[in-house]
């Protein structure tokens, strides 16, 4: 199975971060991919602050407009495809990530556990949260989907545990608070953290971030496919946009 992990570029205009999703999807689907992953919040970025009044507009209906392209990419190509969106439903926001089958029907719409992705003292009936990690049966496997810091929460990795899972995605937007593209920093200190969760989840694991433009927040990038030992099977050094394209031809074991 070839693996296509995209790290695409978020600017400040929706329309340019969609074009290039758009193209990144064209580019894996002509050379043969079987699914794609894009990062957490692949359309906007992670660039809400708590005010309903500029977030709420950030998010999309599921389904909706833009999940209704991403859905023809994927019938396109006939691949599995993965993408993380901010979603809007009525008056609420989610950070959420959808599962597109092959043949453009949503397999799995996944809603973040962990609240991190908005302040302690953003309003409650806006800002809400998924209750439960979710699995769903494919061609390709058994595939589970979180997101970000849902990682780092040991109810969500348990629950992932119990679904045993052949393949669990994990669409994520990091930074380095001065906005650095620290490598040596990421390697020494971060990544190991990040293995270690891998390992609680106990399965085949396909993390990838965005780099976001000048005034973004810093988000720095990096594909990884870690093994349920938390060893990087592959990986995409960071600061750099681009495709880490990997053929899984089983879950590591």
């Amino acid at each position: 199975m070839k693996v296509a992990l995209v790290v695409s570029r978020v600017t400040a205009d929706r329309q340019e971060n969609m074009s290039g999703i758009l193209a990144a999807i064209d580019s894996v689907g002509n050379r043969g991919a079987h699914l794609a992953v894009l990062p957490e919040a692949a359309v906007t970025g992670l660039i809400n602050n708590d005010d309903p009044v500029h977030d709420l507009p950030l998010g999309e209906e599921i389904p909706g407009r833009v999940t209704e392209r991403l859905a023809q990419q994927a019938r396109r190509h006939r691949l599995h495809l993965a993408v993380g969106l901010l979603e809007r439903e009525g008056a609420a926001l989610y950070d959420s990530a959808v599962l597109f089958g092959p043949d453009g029907t949503i397999a799995l719409r996944y809603r973040r556990i962990q609240p991190q992705w908005h302040g302690s003292k953003a309003d409650p009936e806006v800002y809400k949260q998924g209750r439960s990690a979710l699995a769903t049966d494919t061609s390709i496997g058994r595939v589970a989907v979180i997101l970000c810091g849902d990682l780092f929460d040991d109810s969500v990795l348990e629950q992932v545990h119990a679904l045993a899972p052949d393949w669990l995605l994990v669409p994520f937007a990091r930074c380095f608070d001065d906005g650095a593209y620290d490598q040596a920093r990421w390697d020494q200190e971060e990544l190991p953290e990040y293995t270690a969760r891998v390992c609680r989840a106990g399965c085949t694991t396909l993390m990838v971030n965005y780099v976001s433009g000048p005034g973004l927040g810093g988000y720095f990038g990096g594909a990884f496919v870690v093994s349920p030992q938390g060893e990087i099977v592959q990986r995409s050094p960071l600061g750099t946009e681009g495709i880490l394209l990997t053929d899984l031809s089983h879950p590591c074991r």
